[in-house]
């Protein structure tokens, strides 16, 4: 949005683009893994973890770490529920295959077909509907969920009521079954048709069908009292979060222990597998783990995201699973199916370099011994790859409310020494993919890491809407001139912002003397100013506002509000500019100052055209 709006998420999906920090160096036993944790909980100020180390045959290690409540000195155990966020969809995708398989729908079924109740809207339905799969594997084209439903506290809520609250976000950008852009909404729709399929609530079949029989028997999609359940902290490992009761449930509402998660993991590790018990069959399981829907998995692409099941690259090791993230909390589950080994953790704060340390360290200690998977030999260069170098934009935001600031994320693409290679803004190099065949490419880590064991990019056939290429995410090529232009006018516009403050204490000081004073340039002068000092203020609420709950931005607030005042200050001010230099041009304005206030007053207006074309003035984050 404006600027760079932090757009909060209770979802927290990296795929190929993800950084990858450094790996340490890999515990040699349980004892020291835990000692690794404990000093990255303690340097963090992350309060506690929940975490489960799984082989085929059995846990290795199942345990809670830390505090689950600060203030009461409440410590956490393996029986601990921590939130796992958007793990919790991986029941969504195993409720509608067993439906599937019990031949009550089809994952090819139209949505509208088997609940015309919910509205949604798709201009392409006529030949492109939304189908089931489409749900799951986040192909529907509709937006994620936005800020004034991640507001609301839907204690007590049925999924129909979190559904029927606000529709307008089910709108298709694109055909189904194209692109994939993350969307929460589509799995709480899929389990809506498992609700009136079945005549059973939601929660009340997962738990029947799937909690109870794989071993999971303390989670819940529902709050919990203390202690069993832990408290959620802010990054200072201090100040509590209150209980998020989320309008989307089945995307990210369950609580669940290390010892609930340990069970999860060995009935993937099992292939569907519980002991002597056939849950899910193992074609269900190899399913989840396949994309079929977006263009980059029709032609072939194996990476990706399948049903609420994605593949990760980490240090060589290609891992299957999900992550997820709530208010003060961060969650992740793989596993690497050739090895029959994998792991869970949670942490009850959101501290992301936390999260990350420690999954670096459990993956170090998790592969210390393991033989590191084959590498796709090298191909030639397609034979047309020259046809797709040039300028690229993202072209599958989550929300079309980020277009305006996704579409400068631009990358270029060129074509050196037989690879491709994707170059920033900056001129740094983002990324460098080998060729491996039918137009697909694996990624060559620029630390010296081992290489990625699967392709994990692909250029995308050219089709009616452009040229396209896919690196975990869908990005489009745009004429250079297009792309040169767009730089270069939003260069102007931070540029106008940098001159504008940079120059701002010479002529305030200046004032302070009589004779220095220019009645007729103060106009001129000021508003430009004042532009600035709107956009500084919106800048400034945006991030304060962002480092607390969704309410703070989700609902009619001072900081909402803010938002909404300061947008329209930046405006009227570039306007009240514009109007001020048409009236001084008769009047004895020096020419350099009538010639600055021009060129930035021009930045203003670029930016103040451009963000209210994408709704950013007047921006009302509560609607």
């Amino acid at each position: 949005m404006f600027f760079l709006l932090l757009v909060f998420s209770h979802s927290a999906i990296t795929l190929a683009q993800a950084k990858k920090n450094e790996a340490p160096k890999p515990a040699q036993s349980i004892p020291e893994l835990r000692q690794q944790i404990e000093k990255i909980l303690q340097d963090s100020h992350t309060p506690g973890v929940s975490i489960a180390i799984v082989h085929r045959d059995g846990p290795e290690w199942v345990a809670g770490l830390g505090l689950a409540n600060v203030a009461a000195y409440q410590t956490a155990t393996d029986e601990t529920l921590f939130r796992i966020g958007s793990i919790s969809k991986g029941f969504v995708s195993l409720s509608i295959l067993k439906l599937a398989r019990e031949g009550k729908l089809s994952l090819l079924d139209p949505v509208h077909r088997l609940v015309p109740e919910i509205w949604f809207e798709n201009r392409w339905e006529a030949t492109d509907p939304v189908r089931v799969v489409d749900l799951l594997e986040h192909t529907t084209g509709w937006d994620d969920i936005e800020l004034h439903e991640d507001a609301v506290d839907a204690k007590g809520w049925t999924l129909r009521q979190g559904i029927d609250y606000d529709h307008h976000s089910r709108l298709s950008r694109w055909p189904p079954g194209t692109r994939f852009s993350y969307c929460n909404l589509g799995p709480t729709v899929a389990a809506y048709i498992v609700e009136k399929v079945t005549g059973q609530p939601f929660e009340d079949y997962v738990t029947q069908n799937f909690f109870l029989p794989i071993g999971m028997k303390t989670a819940t999609y529902f709050e919990q009292p203390s202690p069993r359940l832990a408290m959620l902290y802010r990054d200072d490992g201090r100040t509590p979060y209150s209980y998020w009761n989320i309008l989307d449930r089945p995307s990210g509402a369950i609580n669940a222990s290390a010892q609930d998660m340990a069970a999860y993991l060995q009935f993937y590790l099992n292939r569907g597998m519980v002991g002597a018990t056939l849950i899910t069959p193992v074609a269900d399981i190899d399913r989840m783990e396949t994309p079929t829907r977006s263009w980059a998995a029709q032609q072939g692409l194996k990476s990706g995201y399948g049903l609420s099941n994605y593949t990760n690259v980490e240090d060589g090791f290609a891992y299957h699973g999900h992550n997820g993230g709530v208010l003060g909390g961060r969650a992740e589950i793989a596993y690497l199916p050739e090895f029959g080994v994998g792991y869970y953790y949670s942490t009850n704060s959101g501290n992301d370099e936390a999260f990350d340390h420690i999954g670096n360290a459990i993956r170090a200690y998790l592969t210390r011994s393991l033989p590191r998977p084959s590498v796709p030999p090298p191909a030639p260069l397609p034979m047309d790859a020259q046809a797709y170098a040039g300028w690229y934009e993202p072209a599958a935001p989550r929300q079309e409310s980020d277009h305006d600031t996704a579409r400068l994320a631009l990358e270029r693409v060129r074509f050196d020494h037989g690879n491709m290679v994707l170059v920033g803004l900056t001129g740094d190099i983002d990324g460098t993919f080998a060729p491996v065949a039918d137009h697909q490419f694996r990624s060559i880590p620029d630390d010296n890491g081992p290489p990625d064991p699967i392709a994990t990019c692909i250029l995308l056939a050219p089709n009616a809407e452009g040229r396209f290429i896919d690196i975990g995410t869908t990005f489009r090529r745009i004429p250079a001139w297009f792309a040169i232009a767009e730089l270069v006018l939003a260069g102007w516009f931070l540029g106008a912002l940098a001159c504008i403050t940079l120059y701002a204490p010479f002529w305030l000081i200046g004032g302070l003397w009589e004779k220095r004073r220019r009645p007729a340039e103060r106009a001129i002068r000021v508003w430009p100013l004042v532009a600035v000092f709107s956009a500084a203020a919106f800048y400034a609420i945006l991030n304060f506002a962002s480092a607390g709950d969704f309410a703070r931005l989700g609902t009619v607030t001072s900081w909402s509000i803010g938002l909404f005042l300061t947008s329209l200050a930046f405006a009227i001010a570039t306007l009240s500019s514009t109007v001020s230099i048409v009236r001084a041009r008769n009047q004895p304005v020096r020419r350099v100052v009538r010639w600055f206030s021009i060129a930035v007053t021009m930045g203003l207006l670029i930016g103040t055209a451009y963000f209210a074309y994408w709704g950013d003035i007047g921006l009302r984050t509560w609607s």
